[in-house]
């Protein structure tokens, strides 16, 4: 990744330096979206989605953070005594959770994960991060890679967001296409923005429950538990063990 493509890292360093960032999102249809920002991804525990809060009950020994970012997930669970590995493809983003006190943070996308990195009994993958699977082929793929980089008894801790749980005709109008060209209904197509860096385009997954648990399958996974809110909200989290 070259500099000016760094948009999500130069985004949440510039919040840690104290100076205003927006992170704009960018569909392969030319809809453009603001997220709520930077500030999510510095979060204390107690400021999480009660989802999260709950999820990371079920987080146990040594552990992959997928998705690192600022560090958010990766400076809890090593204040709970976990040893945690963090990776992201954003060589900002992984300046920045250094500089926060995450011990282990690699320069790595998740696509180029191998055994060598060791094996795992717990990878976290919160804040929509199930959504780096990106397509029904990457899930099988990748979901068989960590079963084979992980212990026994593992567990994937993963957030991710109900696409059919929105009534917005950009939204339903860009899932009927996804249909028609035999793509999942959540399967987006991104591009993150943020001053004068613009990032690489790259496909992102958005799954409804019965979508994660039919995706968990075929790499070898269960979905043994839905963390989800008593109201409408879209976010949940899985947590998926080893067939």
């Amino acid at each position: 990744m070259q500099e000016h493509e760094d948009a999500f890292g130069r985004t949440v360093l510039d919040h840690l330096e104290g100076r205003r960032a927006h992170e704009v999102i960018e569909r392969s249809d030319g809809y453009i979206d603001v997220s709520g920002g930077p500030r999510a991804y510095f979060e204390p525990f107690r400021r999480w989605a009660p989802v999260e809060r709950r999820a990371m009950r079920f987080v146990r020994g040594r552990v992959l953070d997928v998705g690192v970012g600022a560090g958010r997930v990766a400076l809890h669970l090593q204040e709970r005594g976990h040893d945690v590995t963090g990776i992201d493809n954003s060589p900002l983003a992984v300046a920045v959770a250094r500089r926060r006190g995450v011990k282990d943070a690699r320069l790595l996308p998740f696509r180029e994960i191998r055994p060598e990195l060791g094996v795992f009994d717990t990878v976290v993958m919160m804040c929509n991060n199930f959504g780096l699977f990106g397509s029904a082929a990457g899930a099988k793929r990748m979901l068989s890679r960590l079963r084979r980089m992980t212990s026994n008894d593992a567990r994937i801790v993963a957030g991710s967001r109900d696409p059919y749980r929105t009534d917005n005709p950009d939204h339903l109008r860009y899932q009927e296409q996804n249909r028609r060209r035999g793509r999942m209904t959540g399967q987006l197509r991104l591009r993150t923005r943020h001053g004068h860096y613009c990032g690489r385009w790259f496909d992102y997954l958005l799954a409804s429950p019965d979508e994660m648990r039919e995706l968990a399958a075929t790499g070898g996974w269960d979905v043994e538990r839905l963390i989800q809110n008593d109201d409408d909200d879209d976010y949940y989290v899985g947590v998926l063990r080893k067939t």
